[in-house]
């Protein structure tokens, strides 16, 4: 059995995790953490997450179970991730990481980590959504120099980086398949007289309303049909 930590597990993504953990054979909850604080604090993992009680209590300081733990699950913010990193590698344990909003020397910092533990890094674990992604490569390969590309994104309101990560990883994807740096070729958002639009560019636009429903496959599933339009117009939500 695997020994599972998971960070920010009274969170919305959190429960989500606990489930699917659960859920998997081979998987057993070990430690479950929240920030500091929290009203959580103390209550049964498997509970809060609306599972039956599992006996592991919501803790507040990952140090004093990470002897417990194989593997490491962190979908919350930067500095918390990088903290629990930080643990991670002194301890030798593995890391999952959904985190997203990174700066490029965070990530730096997560690449040297990467080179004496293991860890799993990807904005978006959708396995319709990862699928995207390899046909925007494609697409890109194809047509990409014959386009201007867009990538419209509408996510739920409780989405707290703008574009997403998995908004940006497409542009990256898209970037690297092209040759070009998305940190020079982005364009995000536009206002007043902005001149004639750079034929090198890639758009960024992003809507944040609402409690957007439509489940993540049907979303990536648009997404993929849209990545093959000649325009390279891809609409993507996630819920």
């Amino acid at each position: 059995m695997i020994r599972v930590g998971i960070i920010g597990a009274a969170g919305r993504m959190g429960h989500a995790l606990l489930r699917a953990c659960f859920g998997t054979h081979g998987l057993i909850l070990t430690a479950a953490v929240e920030r500091r604080g929290s009203p959580s604090i103390g209550e049964d993992a498997g509970e809060v997450s609306g599972l039956q009680k599992l006996g592991i209590p919501l803790i507040d300081d990952l140090e004093t179970a990470i002897s417990e733990v194989d593997v490491v699950v962190d979908f919350t913010r930067p500095e918390s991730t990088l903290a629990a990193l930080a643990l991670c590698h002194r301890h030798g344990k593995r890391m999952v990481i959904g985190t997203t909003g990174f700066t490029p020397e965070q990530k730096s910092e997560i690449e040297r980590a990467g080179r004496d533990i293991p860890i799993m890094l990807a904005p978006n674990m959708s396995v319709g959504v990862n699928l995207c992604l390899k046909l925007l490569e494609i697409a890109a390969t194809v047509i990409g120099e014959h386009t201007d590309i867009e990538i419209i994104e509408a996510q739920h309101r409780h989405t707290v980086d703008a574009p997403s990560g998995t908004a940006l990883r497409m542009g990256e994807v898209i970037a690297t398949a092209l040759g070009r740096d998305l940190k020079e070729c982005a364009v995000y958002g536009r206002e007043g007289h902005t001149g004639e639009r750079d034929p090198k560019s890639i758009g960024f636009s992003v809507i944040r309303a609402g409690d957007i429903r439509e489940t993540a496959r049907m979303r990536a599933e648009k997404a993929a049909w849209a990545a093959l339009r000649p325009a390279l117009d891809v609409r993507f939500w996630i819920t």
